[in-house]
């Protein structure tokens, strides 16, 4: 490669020079950053021999460039969206998370091997760690209802099983064209939907973009019948192909899915997941002959083909990346989009919620009760009584780094529709995801292990404030949490022994010759909540200020009521007593003094217990690009400080606040 096809990198090696001929490339700018990324220099201008041309697939512009290559003998590259996309269209506006760079054709054009194609006939695809990080990713897609275009209700209903699914597309997509089909192909399949499934029900899958009013499809209305019935609404592919007997397709993207999904799709188009044993194939492509399992077929397909994008960290990624984004991305869709009526939430707080809540649809808020059919309703868990139906929100258990109480907004937020988790008089939404846990799949169990390993390496807690731990005496060490005496936690879940006195005492009493080391609760040392205590004659050492994951890594027992201290010292291997009934306690994980409820009955791993406390209850808000975001983009945030500060205002009131702390119901 000459000097002039090269430029220089701040990182890897020089950047390939490739050049563009439409204005889409330059009108992306997320296209252009996971090209420079991948290590190509995207730009204007006239290329040479041994430069590169990008072009998108087969569009109308690519011609621009496809003539430049041949004028110039510059290498043709083509550029295309990954299966994982993004919520919405890129019609709409919105940026893919992957990109396929092929540098021998489209993937969907069957008339010469694509780079794709080559994977999948050539690859050994026998590493068995890829392929059960295939197989897990596989399964994560399908539990979190991920598609290429994500932005439905998991659970919106579909029509009654037992019906043949056979799947439109776009007028004039390329992968029709490319794939040996045209609308005559659309009419032969539906006529053996039919024939070969005497009686049964066709169901017709409109393409989004045709719900959507972007593009026709290639089934009209009047084919509809008494037996063919259009089917147009928003609902998960995976939804649907578990109430298929049968899927037929010409070369959709739903046909690939539908393999994962379990069934064997009947193609009458020559897409690139036809011919490896997979599928039914009604126009076979002769060249392709091995037979790949469902693991291999994804490997090649989503894992080692594409170029992947984390737009939280900005760099390329893996397939476990893109699923953790594409998970959060989703659920907030799909929690937010329908709007949120808040009740009762203090001024400080509506700024911080409504960017996590609100990014779909403006959140409203209330101080009186009120409700709106066409929202949801959604109170902070301490004044429920405001809206008793509503959704529970709460702090996360990776909150900040910083206080609640000094007004530092929270990275995570749980939303409980059942209760909320520091309350065991009845059951939360996280209990019951604790519960579900109860067996992992071999991905989960993993995921589950380096979260907590991580957690414990950077030495994460709830508030992050990493004060210096004193020596400590030797001896059997107890750490014994201060907490909030009046806290909603307290309240609701403390039970006999209700005081850090009390919980000092029990602790003494039961472990007279021990170290006990009593830390105090931050927000009690601010002198901005309840819960002072002198510890005299009942703690061997006070350790005020001091950073939980680094006593935490001295003791060798916690005491605690319901502090969530209790349950990062499980992470760090710690033996815990509880005396109350916090969320992790009752699952075989604690030893219990206090009155757990009798529904907690299944016996719980501590990866199970991670993954429903870490992963699945809370939702994580990546402050420094305003996006939903996965546990680990946030543990890593934490950890490296990279997080912008509260507003100067924002510590103005927190300063008034604990002026008046004895006036501290008003403010939170």
């Amino acid at each position: 490669m000459s000097e002039k096809t090269t430029i220089s990198s701040a990182v890897g090696p020089p950047l390939r020079r490739m050049f563009y001929f439409n204005a889409g490339f330059l009108k992306q700018p997320r296209v252009r950053r996971i090209l420079h990324l991948a290590g190509y220099d995207l730009r204007l201008g006239m290329p040479q021999s041994d430069d590169l041309i990008a072009v998108w697939g087969h569009s109308p512009y690519a011609r621009r460039g496809e003539a430049m290559a041949e004028k110039t003998g510059s290498a043709l590259v083509r550029i295309e969206d990954a299966y994982l996309r993004s919520l919405f269209p890129g019609r709409k506006g919105a940026p893919p998370v992957g990109l396929f760079v092929d540098h021998r054709g489209a993937h969907f054009d069957s008339a010469q091997p694509s780079d794709l194609e080559v994977l999948l006939a050539e690859h050994p695809l026998d590493d068995s760690a890829m392929l059960n990080r295939a197989r897990g990713a596989i399964e994560r897609i399908k539990e979190a209802h991920l598609s290429k275009y994500t932005a439905f209700e998991a659970d919106a209903p579909c029509p009654d099983p037992g019906y043949v699914l056979v799947i439109d597309q776009t007028k004039g997509d390329a992968s029709v064209k490319y794939g040996r089909a045209d609308s005559n192909t659309f009419r032969e399949m539906l006529y053996y939907a039919q024939e070969e499934n005497p009686g049964a029900r066709i169901l017709i899958k409109t393409h989004p973009e045709t719900q959507q009013g972007y593009r026709e499809g290639y089934f009209k209305p009047e084919v509809a019948s008494e037996r063919i019935t259009f089917f147009s609404d928003p609902v998960s592919p995976w939804a649907l192909f578990e109430g298929a007997t049968k899927v037929y397709t010409v070369s959709s993207q739903m046909g690939f899915e539908a393999i994962f999904a379990g069934h064997k799709p009947i193609i009458f188009g020559q897409p690139f997941y036809a011919g490896w044993g997979l599928s039914d194939d009604r126009m076979p492509v002769q060249r392709r002959q091995r037979n790949l399992t469902r693991a291999q077929l994804f490997t090649a397909s989503m894992m080692l083909y594409p170029k992947w994008y984390d737009p939280c960290r900005d760099k390329l990624c893996e397939i476990e990346d893109v699923i953790n984004a594409m998970e959060a991305e989703a659920r907030s869709w799909r929690e937010d989009h329908r709007g949120w009526l808040a009740h009762g939430m203090r001024l400080w707080k509506r700024a911080p919620l409504q960017k996590v809540f609100g990014q779909h649809r403006k959140m409203v808020f209330r101080q009186t009760r009120r409700t709106d059919p066409e929202r949801r309703e959604m109170v902070w868990a301490g004044k429920a009584e405001l809206a008793p139906a509503a959704v529970r929100i709460e702090d996360g258990f990776l909150r900040s780094r910083g206080l609640g109480a000094e007004l530092v907004p929270p990275l995570s937020l749980v939303c409980d529709d059942l209760g909320i988790y520091y309350d065991p008089a009845g059951p939360s939404r996280l209990e019951l995801l604790i519960a579900a846990r109860s067996d992992l799949r071999p991905d989960q169990a993993l995921r589950a292990e380096r979260i907590r390993t991580d957690y414990v390496k950077l030495g994460l807690s709830k508030y992050n404030l990493g004060g210096p731990v004193p020596d400590l005496p030797v001896g059997q060490r107890i750490l014994v949490v201060g907490q909030v005496e009046d806290d909603a936690s307290i309240r609701t879940g403390a039970g006999a022994i209700a005081t850090n006195r009390a919980l000092l005492e029990a602790a003494r009493a039961e472990n007279p010759e021990a170290v006990i080391v009593y830390k105090p609760h931050p927000d009690v040392e601010a002198g901005l909540r309840a819960g002072a205590v002198d510890a005299t004659g009942l703690a061997d050492v006070v350790a005020a200020g001091a950073d939980p994951a680094g006593l935490l890594a001295q003791v060798d027992e916690v005491w605690t009521m319901t502090s969530l201290i209790g349950f990062e010292a499980l992470l760090h291997g710690v033996k815990v007593t509880t005396t109350g009934a916090p969320f992790y306690a009752g699952w075989g994980l604690t030893r219990d003094l206090g009155q757990v409820p009798a529904r907690r009955k299944a016996r719980i791993s501590l990866d199970g217990l991670v993954h429903a406390a870490l992963v699945d209850y809370p939702r994580y808000f990546d402050p420094k690009t305003n996006r939903p975001c996965s546990v680990e983009v946030v543990m890593e945030r934490l950890a490296t400080g990279d997080i912008p500060h509260p507003s100067a205002a924002n510590r103005m009131v927190s300063k008034l606040q604990g002026v008046f702390a004895s006036y501290a119901s008003l403010w939170r």
